[in-house]
């Protein structure tokens, strides 16, 4: 067969009646040699020469198209690149003889850093926790014991909560917050002894009370609630046992201050500075720039409340407590990172608006409350 008939339809006169060849002597079909089958052949369509460039860049395939569809069967019209008119919508402000490259367009503008929260909501939020926590600690020691409990005992209704949610780990609660509660009282009244003495009984207690429930599960839910006591009121226990020295008020608020001054420093510098990642496959956040922030706020911080604030405390004394300070904070806000991520969530509640749930505020404060309460007993005693 010839190549010029691929795509056309068989015309009359050209294909014998038997339909076994081509008649002898018959000419070629297509409007160039038979003027009576011209004007039922489909000419040949024009595909103009368009820039890559040029084009409806929303066709859901993919290919460049001037407007229409490819293969027309009307008389084909001006080539688009040179009918202005036939441009769309988005073309009508460009020059029609150049058209606009990618190299001219305005280039999208830099984004800003963001914090990730409710900057405004997270001040507020720290503002009054803090104003609760001075007036309750220089007031009636007793009044802080309470709010200590309760912070404790809020955080383990957040952890519970998440590690049933997120892993189907049921620690018992109520065995938890009971004993959480009395891990605390103890600690201040009977000291380190008291606290211990609790945080027996309280995971005798997580073991007796899962008892209750089909055995499936019991192993995990039985070692979550063991390091759930750990965690949250057993490490909280050292702030009470700080709080029992006569200058006790004052040991809890330098705690407290080195604390906030060290996360305050880590994310002042991380912002501004931070270009290498600390921990990139814990908390992306994180980087050794803010690290670096965290230790010289927090022992810039220690100097001064330990010469001004502690009895009998010098300033190079400060330098190590706030040394110690930034680094146990780091590492208590990486660890809570790392339950976080094994949860797959973001924050552990939404309680606090800015900062998420108590959990995601005592992350820091919790590993930090027995090393400052060591160091304080080693250099002025207890």
């Amino acid at each position: 067969m010839n190549d010029s008939s691929w795509g056309a339809p068989p015309q009359a006169g050209y294909w014998g009646p038997s339909d076994q060849g081509p008649v002898q002597g018959a000419a070629p079909a297509g409007p160039a040699y038979d003027a009576h089958n011209a004007q039922q052949t489909r000419p040949m369509p024009i595909v103009p020469d368009v820039p890559a460039h040029g084009g409806d860049q929303d066709d859901d395939r993919g290919a460049a198209r001037t407007g229409g569809p490819l293969f027309r069967d009307e008389t084909p019209r001006t080539p688009p690149h040179q009918d202005p008119s036939s441009q769309g919508p988005s073309h009508q402000s460009q020059n029609p003889q150049e058209p606009m490259s990618s190299a001219a367009q305005p280039a999208p503008a830099p984004q800003k850093k963001s914090a990730g929260r409710d900057l405004g909501a997270a001040i507020g939020v720290g503002v009054g926790l803090g104003a609760v926590i001075v007036a309750s600690l220089f007031v009636v020691k007793a009044a802080f014991v309470g709010v200590i409990t309760v912070a404790v005992v809020v955080g383990l209704w957040e952890l519970t909560s998440r590690l049933a949610e997120q892993k189907g780990i049921r620690a018992p609660l109520v065995p938890l917050a009971v004993g959480g509660a009395a891990m605390v009282i103890a600690g201040y009244v009977r000291g380190a002894e008291g606290a211990w003495v609790a945080m027996a009984l309280t995971a005798l207690a997580v073991l007796v009370w899962r008892m209750t429930e089909p055995p499936e599960g019991y192993l995990k839910d039985v070692t979550a609630g063991v390091f759930a006591a750990f965690y949250i009121p057993f490490l909280a226990t050292f702030v009470a046992m700080m709080l029992t020295a006569d200058d006790g008020a004052r040991r809890v608020l330098t705690f407290l201050l080195l604390a906030v001054v060290s996360d305050t420093g880590a994310y002042a510098v991380g912002w501004r500075f931070g270009k290498h990642k600390l921990a990139p496959r814990i908390s992306p956040g994180k980087t050794r720039e803010g690290l670096l922030g965290a230790l010289a706020f927090a022992m810039v911080a220690g100097a001064l409340c330990m010469q001004f604030l502690i009895d009998d405390g010098t300033w190079w004394q400060g330098l190590i407590i706030g040394l110690a300070v930034a680094a146990s904070a780091t590492l208590g806000d990486l660890g809570e990172s790392m339950i976080k991520r094994d949860l797959g969530i973001k924050d552990m509640g939404t309680l606090l608006p800015g900062h998420g749930g108590i959990m995601d505020r005592l992350d820091s404060l919790l590993p930090t409350a027995p090393v400052v309460w060591l160091l304080l007993v080693l250099f002025v005693g207890s």
